[in-house]
């Protein structure tokens, strides 16, 4: 039997302790100093806050009740699952990506068109505008690298650099894989404005965005740019990007209205009556972007189901659906090509016109590209 002297198990348990602590303080330091957390809104935004219906307590609250929470038992069940090696979750072949001519989006008489680039990224080219929708097209979709999965995509169909100007982005809520840190540096010198949710400015404000490219927006607020109307409406989520500022901003999602066309971009959020009246009151859309993927049945109150997601599109009066949030990262444990397979055949079933383009083709509003080609099945 081996012993231990006394002195060295107290050397032993003080280098643990010390590397415990030194651990402790480099995560606050990360957390407090990275720029990748933003800022919280400040005190008198927040006292503006408190006059909506759905603020208190220093939150925003959903329409109806969401449960969001796990207990312990449920927790240490899923971690074993949410991080196995399942070869199902990221493609096994490299997914077609479409690469784009900066040439090609010069805007000048261009029939109204939406680019993709994976996940929930857009470009959309309306009326003579550019405008980028939940432009996260960095690698990975948290604050450091090592924290997270890396996109299946080795490229984008066009770098940052290579867009034109951007006449504003529109984000649908602060979480990192829809709000990235490096691409918002990168994108900000070519942007003239940015239209977010109540509170998310003060994270542009801390990146370095002039206040007055920002206007902040609550759900059923609408406003005119040009020839183009902007509303702001609910979904059923949450927001946060750092340990203890979860609901401190506000989410939601977009409708976009040009002359002669009506889009719906929903952000995330769990299926709920919102979807409904977001038809009646702005419907019928000519297209919709409808979250589909990174779902599971724990947490399906704040992430639509596949066939929610069919069915969302049938509430909102779309005439067709794409559905998004998927074929990028791998965020939960279903496999990758799940969100497609089944929003495919529940589309079917209610008769509901669908379109899965290529990353990087061009989505033409005027009635083409309705064809659906079965890209992610390996060739």
């Amino acid at each position: 039997m081996i012993r231990y002297p006394l002195k060295g198990i107290r050397k032993i348990f003080f280098f643990i302790l010390w590397l415990i602590i030194f651990f402790i303080i480099l995560g606050f330091l990360f957390v407090n100093l990275s720029p990748q957390f933003g800022a919280n809104p400040s005190e008198e935004q927040m006292a503006e806050f408190g006059k909506l219906e759905h603020y208190s307590n220093g939150e925003f609250h959903n329409l109806i009740p969401t449960n969001m929470m796990m207990d312990m038992k449920q927790a240490a069940k899923m971690l074993p699952e949410f991080f196995k090696n399942d070869p199902s979750r990221i493609p096994d072949f490299e997914i077609p990506i479409i690469k784009i001519d900066s040439l090609d989006l010069i805007v000048d008489r261009i029939p109204p068109r939406l680019i993709w680039f994976g996940h929930s990224a857009f470009l959309l080219q309306i009326n003579g505008k550019n405008i980028l929708l939940d432009p996260m097209l960095g690698d990975v979709p948290a604050p450091h690298p090592w924290l997270g999965k890396k996109r299946f995509s080795k490229e984008l169909p066009i770098e940052i650099e290579q867009l034109p100007e951007v006449d504003m982005i529109l984000f649908s809520h602060d979480h990192y894989d829809h709000m990235d840190y490096e691409s918002v540096q990168r994108l900000k010198i070519k942007t003239k404005a940015f239209y977010v949710p109540l509170g998310v400015g003060a994270h542009l404000e801390s990146w370095g965005i002039e206040p007055d490219k920002i206007f902040e927006m609550d759900w059923w607020d609408e406003i005119n740019v040009d020839d183009l109307k902007l509303a702001f409406a609910p979904s059923r989520h949450f927001s946060g990007r750092g340990l203890n500022n979860r609901f401190s901003t506000l989410w939601g999602s977009w409708i976009i209205q040009g002359e002669s066309h009506n889009i719906y971009f929903s952000g995330d959020g769990g299926y709920g009556p919102h979807f409904k009246e977001i038809g009646e009151k702005y419907g019928p859309f000519d297209f919709a972007m409808m979250e589909c993927g990174q779902y599971n049945e724990r947490w399906k109150e704040i992430h639509m189901m596949p066939e929610e997601t069919a069915q969302a599109g049938l509430d909102i009066q779309a005439k067709m659906i794409m559905p998004i949030h998927w074929a990028a990262f791998s965020l939960a444990m279903h496999s990758w090509t799940d969100p497609v397979e089944r929003v495919l055949k529940k589309a079917e079933e209610i008769n509901l016109p669908i379109l899965i383009p290529k990353i990087g083709s061009y989505i033409e509003l005027e009635g083409k590209n309705q064809v659906v080609e079965e890209w992610w099945i390996k060739p």
